[in-house]
């Protein structure tokens, strides 16, 4: 045709590649059900583990949905939608990120079917529309009202999320760990998780050993034996500078032609450290932590004023203890002032040297330090997501003071109320809805499948229950289906609400493309190593033949 090249309008650049209609959406639901069958396998208290390696080797074993995701390699931009349906069920629930993922991928899949019968995306992301409200609706008069102060209740609720992570095998003592810091840091109804606890790892020893701390704890020592190792009354400094002799921003040389030259420049380097030191003497401080390098001239003046010093503190413990003692961080050490100290009750070091630890205790503001203990620094990295999620969900709770069966039996109770909601409804729209239903049934099918057991044979005898026994869910040790609640085997409504939330609104997003513009890569030239820029720090540039 005169008016076309390669199948596509002459007006387009010919470097975009194109795909429309139904080719389109295809191609975008084939990529969302790609990334859910992924995960699929890790859902649930059974599911498996994921091997990720990374271009240097290091490895990560987990079957958390999010870490999952957040690690692989994805290119495809639909799927780069699914993965941030994992990423904004993380940050606002905590948990149920493999369960995000999969219903998206089911929604999509029966979206093809519909499509293929000849219904149109539009009245299909409708009724998903409606599907998903409908589902709010469901759930939250499902729901339990529970006290925030409840501790059993809180303890079931992070035993869940820990149940199935490589940590479960201290799942009696890990749920009560993560429910005493949520609940010493728990302000008015709500948790600040991200800036009142701290996180430390440290390798040897057992789960078991994993201990809390109120206030900070840090894995750094005093800078001189001369230094308090206790402290009453702490007046804490916090300096993101360095405490040394000022470095020239290039390379330079310095010349020195007698005695006298180098007594004058050695003076002059301690005084201006001396000044440093008297700024944080005059300050009125008797702690400080500073985040860069710290000259021991300097450590010198601080100790023969009984100042406990330490450096090279991290930009996290760094923000932590400025949030736990209300000091303030401060960016050159010369304009410190009293009223950028903060305080707590009690400032101990404990142990010597390399296995020195610093303990900020009865500060003014509610904050907490975990120090996780495990064989290897995998193990380790395990607990630490494993205990992130728990925090998250007993959050959760708190702060909205609801839970839900888990086992598959909110996802009963949501597809049952679709079905009659959608005869209801009528229209090509009731087929969305009933389709939608199917597709939150995936969970409990995954988790049988998961489980070892039929996934068919198990829903059907969960259908069944479910209308003698409410909470009725799957036991995925016995093949049973059990009263899930009277078994301590809970969920925050959050983790449910915004999984259907999430997983319906990626999918209508999905299925309102029906064009696809991409452009092409372009392949950068070869250079050779010598000629490339990133190799020009501290190296003369190679000269180019004719130049000098």
């Amino acid at each position: 045709m005169a008016g076309q090249q390669y199948g596509q309008p002459m007006y387009l650049d010919p470097n975009k590649q194109r795909t429309s209609g139904r080719d389109a959406l295809s191609m975008n639901i084939n990529a969302a059900k790609a990334v859910a069958n992924v995960v699929r396998s890790t859902l649930g208290p059974k599911g498996m583990d994921k091997m990720l390696v990374n271009d240097v080797g290091d490895i990560i074993l987990t079957n958390d949905g999010a870490t999952i995701l957040d690690e692989m390699d994805i290119e495809h931009p639909t799927a780069k939608l699914i993965v941030e349906v994992a990423s904004t069920q993380d940050d606002i629930a905590g948990d149920g990120t493999t369960s995000a993922v999969v219903m998206t991928g089911e929604l999509m899949d029966k979206a093809e079917e519909l499509v293929h019968k000849g219904v149109h995306p539009t009245i299909i992301a409708k009724g998903y529309r409606m599907a998903a409200n409908k589902a709010q609706e469901i759930l939250e008069n499902f729901a339990i009202d529970v006290d925030k102060g409840d501790r059993k209740i809180l303890e079931k609720i992070a035993k869940t999320s820990i149940t199935g992570k490589a940590s479960e095998s201290y799942g009696d003592y890990l749920p009560k760990i993560c429910v005493d810091a949520v609940t010493a840091i728990e302000d008015n109804g709500e948790v600040n998780i991200e800036d009142k606890i701290l996180i430390n790892q440290e390798v040897g020893g057992k789960a078991s050993d994993t201990e809390l701390i109120r206030g900070i704890a840090l894995n750094k020592g005093k800078l001189h034996p001369s230094m308090p190792k206790t402290i009453q009354d702490a007046k804490i400094t916090l300096v993101d500078a360095p405490i040394e002799v000022e470095k020239t921003q290039i390379d330079s040389k310095v010349e020195i032609n007698s005695p006298d030259e180098m007594s004058a420049y050695t003076e002059r380097e301690e005084a201006q450290l001396k000044k440093m030191a008297e700024s944080v003497i005059a300050s009125g401080a008797n702690v400080l932590f500073c985040s860069k390098g710290l000259d021991d001239r300097a450590v010198h003046y601080l100790q023969n004023k009984g100042i406990y010093a330490a450096r090279r503190v991290g930009n996290s413990e760094m923000k932590s203890l400025s949030q736990a003692t209300g000091a303030r961080i401060v960016q050159d050490v010369n304009e410190l002032e009293a009223t950028d100290l903060g305080t707590a009750g009690m400032l101990e070091q404990v142990g010597e040297f390399d296995d020195a630890k610093t303990y900020i205790k009865d500060c003014p503001y509610k904050t907490v330090t975990i120090t996780i203990h495990g064989g290897t620094e995998h193990v380790t990295d395990n607990i630490e997501r494993a205990i992130d999620d728990a925090f998250k969900v007993v959050k959760s709770v708190v702060e909205d003071g609801k839970i839900v069966p888990g086992g598959g039996s909110s996802e009963i109770e949501v597809a049952l109320g679709l079905r009659d909601y959608a005869v209801s409804i009528g229209g090509r729209q009731q087929l969305a809805i009933s389709a939608f239903a199917d597709a939150v049934e995936a969970i409990p099918k995954s988790l049988a499948t998961n489980a070892g057991y039929d996934s068919i044979d198990s829903l059907l005898e969960l259908r069944t229950k479910h209308s003698s026994i409410k909470n009725a869910g799957f036991n995925l040790n016995t093949g049973e289906v059990i009263d899930m609640y009277e078994n301590n085997i809970v969920d925050p409504l959050r983790v449910k609400t915004q999984a259907i939330k999430s997983a319906s609104e990626a999918s209508v997003m999905v299925l309102r493309i029906d064009d696809v513009l991409r452009s092409q890569k372009e392949s950068s030239p070869e250079v050779k190593p010598e000629h490339n820029v990133n190799t020009y720090e501290g190296m003369t540039p190679p000269q180019m033949p004719g130049r000098r």
